[in-house]
């Protein structure tokens, strides 16, 4: 494949993968902050539990499965010209972009608030939802924002590299627990202002998720860094921040 035609294509995924990226993540922060009564979806009655249930469910089940080794090999084959492996990060960006994107845009409200808070509640109500997304976007960035952001890909095919993959991340917040990115999205869950059933309901399902899920991410973690991860493990709390232990 020709240069140019190569850099194109880096070009086109990477637009699609940051462009969703700020339209989903927009989508949450606005959403969630509302109790997610705005929104494009227009069912009603138990249709609109049903078409709510099934966007709650659809990001867990395709992100685990994208992160799984079948849905690493469906994303290596989802670009032209052999480049599917080096832009499978983007890929996967994408992915979870659409998934976000489509849960906050196409949720139907149920039109119910049980709490709307003003004057000074609603002062430390943002405050602490503020909090939440700095503590997240923290970890992000420990995490490494290029893999996180889908950008590892898409540059390393622009400049005809092969992505560079390090170890697991162990700084900043990661000294603390093991899992800061999948802590923080819970806390944006539980921390908006405005509560209604149809906020309760995305925080009690998807922070099950945020506790289950990343079991699935550290046993790969296990199998590819082996005594390495484990001594990590030992020393390092899974969830809930505490003083690290020596490892």
């Amino acid at each position: 494949m020709n240069p140019g035609r190569r850099r194109l294509i880096a070009a086109l995924y990477g637009l699609a993968a940051h462009g969703i990226f700020v339209v989903g993540v927009g989508a949450m922060v606005l959403n969630l902050h509302q109790g997610m009564r705005f929104s494009l979806g227009t069912a009603h009655g138990a249709a609109a539990w049903l078409a709510n249930a099934l966007l709650i469910f659809q990001f867990p089940i395709l992100h685990s499965f994208l992160l799984g080794r079948r849905g690493g090999a469906l994303l290596a084959r989802l670009a032209p010209g052999g480049l599917g492996g080096a832009l499978s990060t983007t890929t996967f960006a994408v992915f979870a972009a659409i998934q976000i994107a489509m849960t906050f845009l196409l949720w139907s409200p149920s039109g119910v608030v049980w709490w709307e808070p003003h004057g000074t509640a609603a002062l430390v109500s943002n405050g602490l939802y503020a909090a939440s997304w700095i503590f997240l976007l923290k970890a992000l960035y420990d995490a490494g924002l290029p893999l996180q952001t889908g950008s590892m890909g898409w540059t390393a095919v622009w400049r005809g590299e092969k992505p560079v993959y390090g170890s697991f991340p162990t700084g900043g917040l990661y000294r603390w627990t093991r899992q800061p990115v999948y802590l923080g999205f819970a806390l944006t869950l539980w921390t908006g202002p405005v509560w209604t059933p149809d906020r309760l309901a995305l925080a009690l399902l998807w922070t099950t998720y945020c506790v289950v899920g990343p079991r699935l991410k550290e046993r790969r973690y296990v199998r590819r860094h082996g005594e390495a991860f484990r001594r990590y493990q030992a020393a390092v709390p899974y969830m809930a921040p505490r003083r690290r232990k020596a490892a």
